[in-house]
């Protein structure tokens, strides 16, 4: 495929302070802010499925309408907001500290999984909701200990501490887990078997294959021994597959759930400035979209989140020369960006999802819907 160089112009963002909790006050104005507008009282989800696609700005959304065979579920959206993604320091975000900012409202160093600006833990919206009677579940196509999942159960100042945050997930509030990283679990350095652990801890555990079935226990499904193979190898349906059945499992709770899904390699494909495995990725993150609104629309009950961590490799959809019925995939960089991401938003509480806003804010959102 060929590439053309493309200049992305500079946009400066501000910084802003970091968001440590919600307060009462704060949910009340949300709530009277949205209500004012729509002119209806907010009605809450029961259940809540927020998919992450890593590195996925608004050109990696839609290459899911110039180059998938089928209808980009992203078209299936009411609501859509865009998201500023800064660190509590930098410019421009890893994915440490976006998915810090989304799984527990604080703007925080590059690096930090689950920390503060300070390196002080802070609360994921798993962990509450999990207190509270929720199922939870967590799936990717990268590595389970990765910078992204791991901010959601786990507490530490580096995303590299691998090891350190597998000993995290025996005992975290998780129910459902599909993804890769198996040898952080069996071939660690300090000779503990993690897999043995899920398993005292009330896990059935997976390693060969993904089940067809749903478990009466806990499900631990950890499948390759660091990430999970790209599209463009084989990986066939991992993540719409494990996309039903953690909804199925979850949604077996009365009290409701709240999952994390993430389709990690849309950001591998952008460092790599490769378009051909950006564009798989991103149109099998298109698909695990599509299980999940199928299932919201069945159930009635459930809110839809689809957001980025940030944008990686500047990607642009550009005219090949002056041919403008040609498209040709072009980066600007090797690494991630500073433009604003998109929030898509579907279901019960969808409307308090529009507008710009920072990343820290979907936390918030999603708490103010998930509150009594």
């Amino acid at each position: 495929m060929k590439f053309k160089f493309t200049v992305v112009f500079p946009i400066l963002f501000l910084f802003f302070t970091s968001v440590s909790c919600v307060t009462a006050q704060r949910t009340e104005n949300v709530v009277s802010t949205v209500t004012s507008q729509t002119k209806l009282p907010l009605t809450k989800p029961k259940n809540i499925i927020l998919l992450i696609g890593d590195g996925m700005g608004l050109s990696e959304v839609s290459a899911s309408l110039f180059y998938n065979e089928n209808k980009s579920n992203f078209e299936r959206f009411t609501t859509i907001g865009l998201s500023k993604t800064s660190s509590s320091n930098e410019l421009v975000t890893d994915s440490a500290s976006g998915a810090t900012a989304l799984s527990a409202g604080v703007k925080t160093y590059n690096g930090a999984i689950g920390v503060s600006k300070d390196t002080i833990a802070v609360e994921t919206i798993l962990e509450n909701v999990a207190e509270r009677g929720l199922a939870t579940g967590l799936i990717a196509t990268s590595s389970i200990v990765h910078a992204t999942p791991a901010s959601f159960y786990a507490h530490v100042k580096r995303r590299s501490l691998y090891n350190d945050i597998a000993l995290a997930l025996p005992n975290s509030k998780v129910d459902f887990i599909a993804g890769g990283g198996l040898k952080f679990f069996n071939m660690r350095p300090d000779g503990k078997n993690l897999l043995q652990e899920f398993e005292n801890n009330g896990f059935e555990v997976n390693t060969t294959e993904l089940p067809s079935e749903i478990s009466e226990k806990k499900q631990a499904i950890i499948l390759a021994e660091n990430s999970m193979p790209k599209m463009t190898e084989g990986r066939g349906d991992f993540l719409p597959n494990a996309t039903a059945l953690g909804l199925k499992k979850l949604s077996k709770n009365p009290n409701g759930f709240f999952i994390m899904i993430e389709g990690s390699q849309i950001d591998w494909g952008g460092h790599d400035n490769d378009a051909e495995y950006l564009i798989a990725e991103l149109i099998d993150f298109d698909k695990a979209i599509g299980v999940a609104l199928d299932f919201a629309k069945n159930d009635g009950e459930t809110l839809v989140i689809v957001t980025a961590d940030h944008e990686t490799g500047g990607f642009t959809l550009a005219a090949d020369g002056m041919d403008y019925n040609k498209i040709v995939p072009t980066f600007s960089t090797g690494g991630h960006s500073a433009t604003m991401v998109p929030v898509f938003a579907i279901g019960p509480g969808a409307a308090l999802f529009g507008g710009v806003y920072e990343n820290t804010e979907i936390y918030h959102k999603m708490m103010t819907l998930l509150s009594k």
